[in-house]
């Protein structure tokens, strides 16, 4: 057999060695030259030293005698060393003696030589005579060319290179030659043997070892050769016999086989019928999931028709003359309903997230207002000895981007969880930028919590202990809830508590900026809080108003009132108030509990006084303050809460079947400054659009002969009413509802109940302001 040159394993070790030789030899040649380089630049320095060494008596008597023929004879013979281009001679008052130089020598190889010596070295000589070494005669300045040396030494590095390189092409010749004769021709011998050898015949075959190769490894690879030819005659015969017994055993398997049908026939039968009974299992499971989401939607709609009846009547009736205690008494039946309602909410959402239907808005909203406002609606939640406090950074943005109404469920169970178990102190909510969104955190100095039950808590219908929900009350969804908001938001909730040490929850919610904080027209006057230096008060106040332009100042006792000028005080010490006037004769703006405003005697008493119940919100805060230090009544309404449509009528078409809601509807629209239209089914509703114009539909979606999904369907196939917006009115809150009503064509979406804020926002987007 005939194998390559370059296959050949001589030629591939002698390869590999030459390599290995080459390498190693190039590296020795660059160490070598590495050598030479360094004594050559050294040899530079030597060599220009030992001339200024020799020059240095002659030169030293040419400056002291100031000879400059001499200096002249003196250069030029110096200038006759081929590295020396040019010299001068100068003495100890800068004359230059003698000056001469010459050009320096062109190569094409003078680049590389400056690269590696420099295109030339400057050496200066200090002239002395040697009975007076102190005494400066001149200098002695000699510029070499160090061509003259770098040309030498690439001359040797070519000269050690070719060396290296013909040293490694003689050891390739003659390592080829070795290889060949002592493995190479060996083993083709060996090879060209097994080639002719018949496989089938391996007890007549038999190698022959190459002459001197008996004990090295080709002939170990000979004898192995022939061993195995031993072996595949004795494998040969084996197979045979094992052939034969194959043959047999294929028989008993076909047997084996068609025994092992029947079964599997018999399996597949069983299999087919546990297919039937899964699926069978999961259509039920799939009947089971939607009877519970028609049970929660009936079940939102039977409790929140209802509670839409009792509410708006409350609100109405509210909006009346009422004695002090009737109003109280229906404050009261009203913020329990609104309870009701939150915990209806909470126990739906808890649904859908089991459900996996919890979908989330991303629209811009006023984060520290919607904190300010739960915070004011909680507060009739508090003791009357905690203070209830809200702390928004100076610098957070006006508005920020997610979803409102899940973020006003995390602050209201956050808030409320905290004002429950807290009897005294302070419960403080802070509201911070972060990087990437915001920090709300709720602390209080309640009860606090045990940290083997700070997991348990996070469970739904879960509390810290048994006997919490007998002293406390409480259903055990707030945090549940809230921890599964602040996930869904992408967010985090921590916890940090003691038992009898009060609480700390911390919500870090991605909601990004979209309106960076506007800072208030700042305001002019002297301001003095009394109040406790410990006060959420003091705390709020010394943030707020020196950033509002306010002179302002903290006392913690009323005698230091005398020496402090003032134009307003603020102040929660309903101890020492009555004793203020008349003494005082500037304004005061008192910060009290909810509930605890003083009677009008006692207030007429102390005028001029303005009562505010904390927590105090920041713009409520500012405008009072204004209009106070302004010289206004104190108790003129501000601006923003006149009526928002009186200037305006919107004519607005009510399709409600329910009286109560239809009463609750009419008088809230009315309340409002609207004029309403009735219809109470989807058919009149149409006969109504036919005889008048009107500027909203709020249609009711369960109603009887033709529901508000059909009414809407035809409002918008008949194409006459194209920009009518048409809100859907239903007690549904199942976020499928919402879809299907925009399915419908309908506009807008208000569940039951709702209020008349909710219910003017509403108007105000759909129905144009008439100018």
């Amino acid at each position: 057999m005939d194998i390559k040159f370059t296959n050949r394993l001589s030629y591939k070790q002698a390869r590999l060695t030459v390599l290995v030789g080459f390498i190693l030899g190039t590296l020795l040649s660059l160490i070598q030259i590495g050598i030479d380089y360094a004594s050559e630049d050294a040899s530079i320095n030597r060599e220009v030293q030992a001339l200024l060494q020799i020059s240095h008596n002659p030169a030293s008597r040419i400056a002291y005698n100031i000879d400059a023929e001499l200096a002249q004879e003196l250069t030029g013979g110096l200038l006759q060393s081929p590295a020396i281009i040019r010299a001068r001679l100068i003495d100890n008052n800068d004359t230059v003696l003698a000056d001469v130089q010459r050009p320096r020598l062109e190569d094409r190889y003078r680049p590389l030589s400056d690269f590696l010596f420099g295109e030339q070295r400057q050496f200066q000589e200090r002239l002395y005579l040697a009975h007076m070494p102190r005494e400066y005669l001149g200098t002695l300045y000699l510029d070499v060319d160090t061509y003259t040396f770098g040309s030498r030494f690439l001359d040797r590095s070519g000269v050690t290179l070719l060396n290296g390189f013909a040293r490694s092409l003689v050891l390739t010749g003659i390592l080829l030659a070795l290889f060949y004769m002592m493995l190479t021709k060996p083993l083709v011998t060996v090879i060209a043997a097994l080639s002719n050898s018949d496989p089938r015949k391996p007890q007549q075959t038999r190698l022959d070892c190459p002459h001197g190769h008996e004990l090295d490894e080709i002939g170990v690879l000979v004898k192995v050769a022939n061993q195995q030819f031993v072996s595949m005659a004795t494998e040969i015969q084996q197979r045979r016999a094992a052939e034969n017994r194959l043959t047999q055993y294929l028989n008993e398997l076909e047997d084996i086989v068609s025994a092992r049908t029947d079964e599997l026939k018999a399996s597949n039968s069983r299999l087919s019928q546990t297919n039937q009974d899964l699926e069978e299992a999961r259509r039920r499971a799939l009947e089971m999931a939607q009877a519970r989401a028609a049970f929660l939607a009936n079940m939102s709609h039977e409790i929140r028709t209802p509670l839409n009846g009792m509410l708006g009547m409350i609100a109405l009736t509210l909006d009346s003359s009422l004695a002090a205690e009737q109003r109280q008494q229906l404050s009261i039946a009203h913020d329990s309903g609104k309870v009701l309602v939150e915990l209806l909410n909470d126990i739906l959402d808890l649904s859908k997230f089991d459900a996996g239907q919890l979908e989330l808005e991303r629209i811009a909203f006023d984060l520290g207002a919607m904190v300010e406002d739960t915070a004011n609606l909680l507060s009739q939640n508090a003791a009357s000895s905690v203070e209830l406090t809200c702390l928004i950074a100076g610098h957070f943005p006006s508005t920020v981007l997610g979803d409102p109404t899940r973020v006003r469920q995390i602050v209201s169970n956050l808030v409320s969880n905290a004002l429950k178990f807290t009897r005294f102190g302070r419960v403080d909510v802070r509201l911070t930028p972060i990087v990437g969104g915001v920090r709300l955190e709720v602390s209080d100095t309640g009860i606090g919590i045990p940290e083997e039950a700070q997991v348990r808590i996070f469970q739904p219908f879960t509390q810290a202990g048994a006997g919490i929900t007998r002293q406390y009350g409480g259903t055990g969804l707030g945090l549940a809830l809230t921890r599964n908001l602040c996930k869904a938001m992408q967010g985090h909730l921590h916890i940090q508590s003691e038992a009898g040490f009060g609480s700390r929850f911390s919500a870090e919610l991605p909601l990004l900026t979209h309106t960076e904080a506007i800072p208030p027209a700042p305001l002019r006057g002297r301001v003095v809080a009394l109040s406790k230096a410990g006060s959420g008060l003091a705390e709020l106040l010394a943030v707020l108003l020196p950033s509002w332009g306010l002179d302002y100042q903290q006392l913690d006792s009323p005698a230091d009132l005398q020496q402090t000028p003032l134009d307003l005080l603020i102040t929660d010490d309903l101890e020492h108030l009555l004793d203020l006037r008349p003494g005082l004769t500037a304004p005061i703006l008192l910060v009290t509990a909810y509930g605890n405003f003083l009677p009008g005697e006692q207030a007429t008493a102390l005028a001029p006084l303005v009562q505010l119940a904390r927590p105090l919100a920041r713009n409520a805060l500012y405008q009072t303050l204004r209009r106070m230090l302004q010289g206004g009544a104190p108790d003129a309404p501000l601006l923003h809460e006149f009526p928002r449509l009186q200037q305006r009528r919107a004519r607005i078409l009510l399709v409600e079947d329910n009286p109560v809601n239809q009463l609750v509807a009419k008088g809230m629209l009315g309340k409002l400054g609207c004029e309403v239209v009735l219809a109470t089914q989807g058919a009149e509703a149409l006969e109504q659009l036919e005889q008048a114009a009107v500027d909203l539909v709020l249609m009711d979606c369960n109603m009887p002969v033709m529901d508000g999904y059909e009414a809407s369907r035809r409002i918008r196939q008949s194409g006459r009413w194209p920009q009518l917006p048409i809100v859907a009115l239903t007690a549904n809150a199942m976020p499928e509802e919402r879809e299907r009503c925009r399915a419908a064509g309908m506009d807008d979406y208000l569940a039951k109940p709702f209020r008349r804020e909710e219910l003017l926002a509403l108007i105000e987007h759909w129905v144009p302001v008439n100018d």
